[in-house]
């Protein structure tokens, strides 16, 4: 006889009740209340395979309230992943588990993307969808024809990044996405009412998605829905009429259930409403075999899928490109490039050598996907022919965000998560605080993601304070597992790409320049961005001054050395371009590039925090200790006193 899918649902509320009872913390409430929404997609439509974890034409199911993650570990150790055992589901949130407080990507298989700050996980599934849409075009809908499934809450849809990415979406047509709501009128502090009047089908009906309302308790119901949402041209949402903790007495329906952890009697209570008398952390035989199938449902499609991709002329590239292995040839215009810039010695401002960095890089690695937040010509990051990324074809390698920051930083993230692509986008550096939350996250994730920031100091004059960065180099230095890259010139740029797009498990910051800055390398060969920071020129003699110099600084670096060493002072230069990645050097190339003068000054057009790991906490800073101004940026620089003749004065 059938298992009831009630039943199956019913083991998702009582493992998750159950785990965190024990755990004495976590939130129960909004897994028993999306259990049958999860039972019907699970069971009937999403496509996995759960002995392939990692199959790259997978349905992609993202969990966007995160907090509810019992939820998505319940239905991972039901449909049978091997490493989300019961035990694991005993341990949640405990130290070394594979079942967190929130679900985290590359720690537990199965799960897509970290989520917990509540919107992103809608906001990055809109990335994943993209990248779908994007491949699908390039490499055919038999190779790559997969959708993205998003549990969100009354939460998620408060975030204001949801409506970046809500509205990106829709005027996208990204049709292979749908959002479940957990239409359950709750938020910590009670009803959602209390601090929402807003129509969310009438928000999503408006950015261009279709909509549709349905009971989230009526499998039925919910599988028809599910089913419509397949057949539509756009993205869709499905509010998902729920019961926040369904199943748990007294406490089902009860706005302050939430993150209630219920008392033994409660469950109890819970267990013999829904029949379930089975001992703790025991799932009935019948129950774990029906869902135990439904884990084994996707495999012959993996296999087909698999020969499919063995017997296609485009599957050993997509493989490549999935894997995130470079073109044996990625590189070989840009080194052909930096050896001209050696030669020639450019001098422009930095963005510019950026987007001539991306000139040789967008022909030589087809999966590099670009875009800017309506900056495009001030950012530098369209390089000729790259084509829109837009409805009908995605096949365009070039995203117009529009205005959204955060939601496009957190889109990016998506896409690097789902594989097959690189992306990359811009904006202006003091920007960067709108994306911070998706930046922070990316690093987190390990997310492969370019973050293109121009426009990075006092240099960029007129604008002003609002637009001027003074602390945000810093506070993304302060971001782990975060490559933040100022280049000082042309090669320098190019050689921050180089390193940027050979990390797999590291995003990376280009902080770069609106205003013209001198050429310093004379040099090319080793790249010796890669090394975090290195010695650009040597004293004329024994070292009586070391000056520490990033970006558009070390042309003042230079100009201050001629100073010195005019005065008699052998004075060392050493370029900064990343401090991440010096940390990374071994101890005695640290020591040595750092050096033994007597006296160190560092100069950079931002605030000196940091600054103390090469200039001791007795050496001399000169950069920004407040905000800007609006004028000229070479009145600026002197008027903020960041000259060459303020460094030369700082090393006496």
């Amino acid at each position: 006889m059938p298992v009831s899918p009630i039943k199956m649902a019913d083991a998702i509320r009582v493992l998750s009740m159950e785990a965190v009872h024990k755990a004495k913390s976590g939130h129960q409430g909004m897994p028993m209340g999306m259990a049958d929404v999860a039972t019907v997609l699970f069971s009937k439509f999403l496509k996995f395979d759960a002995a392939k974890p990692d199959w790259a034409d997978r349905d992609r199911f993202v969990l966007s309230a995160g907090h509810g993650s019992m939820l998505l570990y319940s239905l991972l150790h039901l449909t049978g992943y091997k490493a989300v055992t019961m035990k694991e589901i005993e341990n949640f949130r405990q130290w070394g588990s594979l079942t967190p407080g929130h679900p985290e990507v590359h720690h537990t298989p199965g799960v897509e993307t970290t989520t917990g700050p509540l919107g992103q996980g809608l906001a990055t599934s809109v990335g994943m969808a993209m990248a779908e849409a994007h491949l699908a075009a390039v490499y055919g809908k038999d190779l790559v024809d997969h959708r993205t499934w998003v549990i969100a809450g009354d939460g998620c849809l408060m975030e204001g990044v949801s409506h970046e990415a809500i509205s990106l979406a829709g005027r996208l047509k990204l049709s292979k996405l749908t959002v479940l709501f957990d239409d359950n009128n709750t938020t910590i502090d009670g009803v959602a009412t209390i601090a929402e009047t807003g129509d969310q089908v009438a928000r999503f009906k408006a950015a261009g998605w279709a909509v549709k309302v349905v009971d989230g308790h009526d499998h039925g119901k919910i599988a028809a829905a599910l089913r419509w949402a397949t057949k539509q041209d756009r993205p869709t949402m499905i509010a998902c009429k729920t019961l926040i903790s369904k199943g748990a007495g007294p406490k089902e329906g009860d706005p302050h259930s939430h993150g209630y952890t219920l008392f033994d009697s409660e469950i109890v209570a819970a267990r013999a409403a829904m029949g379930w008398d089975a001992a703790p952390f025991t799932v009935p035989d019948d129950i774990a075999k029906a869902w135990k199938s439904v884990g084994r449902r996707g495999a012959r499609v993996r296999k087909a899928w698999e020969a499919a991709v063995a017997a296609s002329d485009k599957g050993a590239e997509l493989t490549r490109a999935v894997k995130g292995q470079l073109p044996a040839n990625a590189f070989e215009k840009l080194e052909a490039h930096i050896a001209a810039a050696v030669e020639n010695k450019p001098v422009n401002a930095t963005r510019v050598h950026s987007g001539s960095a991306l000139d040789q890089l967008i022909p030589a690695i087809p999966e590099m996907i670009g875009g800017s937040a309506d900056l495009t010509g001030s950012n530098n990051t369209l390089v000729k022919g790259m084509g829109a990324y837009d409805t009908p074809d995605y096949a365009g390698r070039y995203v117009h965000y529009g205005v959204r920051e955060f939601g496009m930083a957190a889109a990016m993230n998506g896409m690097a998560l789902h594989g097959g692509v690189i992306p990359y986008s811009g904006t202006f550096l003091a920007f960067a605080d709108y994306s911070r939350a998706a930046i922070r996250l990316g690093a987190l994730m390990q997310a492969k993601v370019i973050h293109v920031m121009t426009h990075d100091s006092i240099g960029l004059g007129e604008d002003g304070p609002t637009h001027q960065p003074v602390e945000q180099v810093a506070s993304l230095r302060a971001i782990p597992n975060l490559l933040v890259f100022r280049p000082a010139d042309a090669v320098e740029a190019a050689e921050a790409w180089q390193v940027a797009l050979q990390q797999n498990t590291t995003p990376s910051v280009m902080c770069l320049s609106r205003q013209k800055t001198p050429h310093v390398r004379t040099s090319a060969g080793e790249n010796q961005v890669a090394k975090g920071a290195y010695e650009l020129l040597a004293a004329d003699g024994e070292a009586a001054v070391t000056i520490f110099a990033t970006g558009t600084e070390v042309g003042l670096a230079v100009a201050a050395r001629e100073i010195l060493q005019g005065q008699g002072k052998p004075t060392r230069v050493v370029s900064v371009p990343c401090w991440e990645l010096f940390d990374q050097q071994p101890a005695a190339y640290r020591k040595a590039t750092i050096g033994d003068a007597p006296v160190r000054v560092a100069v950079e057009a931002g605030i000196r925090q940091g600054w103390e790991r090469f200039i001791g906490e007795d050496g001399k800073f000169v950069g920004m200790t407040s905000f800007g101004a609006s004028a000229p940026f070479e009145r600026l620089y002197k008027e903020f006193g960041i000259t060459a003749e303020a460094v030369a004065q700082a090393a006496v």
